[in-house]
């Protein structure tokens, strides 16, 4: 293969937060890049649009959040971050209760007024059970919180969410829940946490600066053209669909927004509010001025409904039970043997990963790819 027959030394399939990384880097290299991506506009899911002068997180609430110092200072060369703290609110029947689990959820819940009062509670709860070694979702959340916690709190919002009851889900979704005995309501432990002051395009935008980007522009649509225009493609899309589905289609969960703009200026006074009954359709509402502490005469909502996944839907979630996890193996195996395309994101990884995961994820495959430049 001759490098000079082709226009662009890479191809980068979707703008994303993986393209967009490994596109700047390999263009402060001076190597000639050329992003695509099938949606109207570039920044994958986490673009955001203003609406009201808010801006509206397209794609759900996207909340940055590190303990990697490094990645914290590679965000911050395009963006200033804010000091919001995610404390989201869950709402069971219109009882409303702090999140993570804390002691503000625990006083909520059983008027406990000590740490040793509510892990006692707890420990009532899960005696008799003989849960050693949980099976799935249900037990570990039991073994976790006991009983109360999960049939309020965890329940119906699991299972809205990813459309299974919560006895056959893997217990490791939910390994990683953050229960605390303080009067802490900050979500995440992490050092660093914020939202980009004038949205994720920002950060985006100075990714991608002075690089060539198309967009409304489907690979799939001319794949032999595209494989055409670069000597190595970097691809974000559903590994699965690369290769043509050969050993069959890997499974994700969808979602869909609906957004209302209403005439007020505060609606719940919180960004994220969870609904963790089995009956109200959403999981939950985001006020997207929250994010930054926004005074504007009105606000915007999205409610956000998970749905099953076809292939015309958006992929959201992979769904990582071992069947996928093994068929994605063998899809793994295939890109090993294809060194002109490197994988890369949520979808050609088939992991759900935050946004500094992904980073750090484009990060290393740069590093591995321009070792010796």
């Amino acid at each position: 293969m001759n490098n000079h027959s082709f226009k662009y030394d890479y191809l980068i399939v979707g703008s994303g937060l993986f393209g967009a990384v490994f596109a700047h880097e390999a263009n402060l290299r001076g190597f000639k890049c050329l992003v695509i991506d099938k949606r109207n506009h570039l920044g994958g899911n986490v673009h955001c649009k203003s609406v009201e002068g808010i801006n509206v997180h397209s794609y759900g609430a996207h909340i940055f959040h590190t303990n990697d110092k490094e990645i914290w200072q590679y965000v911050n060369q395009f963006a200033s971050f804010n000091n919001y703290i995610n404390s989201p609110v869950a709402n069971y029947n219109g009882e409303l209760y702090n999140l993570p689990f804390n002691m503000n959820t625990f006083y909520e819940l059983w008027k406990v007024r000590t740490p040793k009062e509510a892990q006692e509670i707890i420990r009532q709860q899960t005696e008799n059970l003989n849960i050693d070694e949980p099976a799935n979702l249900e037990e570990q959340a039991i073994k976790l919180v006991g009983t109360d916690i999960y049939e309020k709190l965890i329940k119906g919002y699991t299972e809205k969410q990813w459309g299974r009851p919560c006895k056959e889900l893997p217990a490791f979704i939910i390994k990683r829940l953050p229960v605390r005995f303080t009067f802490d309501n900050n979500y995440f432990n992490d050092t660093f946490q914020g939202i980009p002051i004038g949205g994720y395009n920002k950060i985006i935008d100075g990714l991608l600066k002075d690089i060539e980007c198309k967009t409304d522009i489907n690979f799939f649509d001319d794949r032999a053209y595209w494989e055409q225009q670069a000597n190595k493609i970097v691809f974000t899309g559903k590994i699965d669909e690369f290769f043509d589905y050969k050993f069959g289609e890997l499974e994700y969960r969808s979602l869909r927004f609906e957004e209302a703009t209403l005439n007020t200026s505060n609606y719940q006074g919180v960004a994220v509010m969870n609904y963790t009954d089995a009956i109200t359709p959403f999981t939950r509402i985001i006020e997207h001025k929250h994010f930054e502490f926004g005074q504007q005469d009105k606000t915007v909502i999205s409610r956000e409904y998970p749905a099953s996944w076809h292939k015309k839907a958006e992929p959201y979630y992979p769904v990582n039970n071992e069947k996928n996890d093994s068929l994605y193996k063998q899809y793994k195996e295939l890109a090993n043997q294809t060194p002109q395309v490197i994988f890369g994101g949520r979808l050609a990884e088939y992991r759900y990963y935050d946004m500094h995961q992904v980073i750090a994820s484009a990060l290393t495959k740069v590093k591995k790819e321009f070792q010796n430049d």
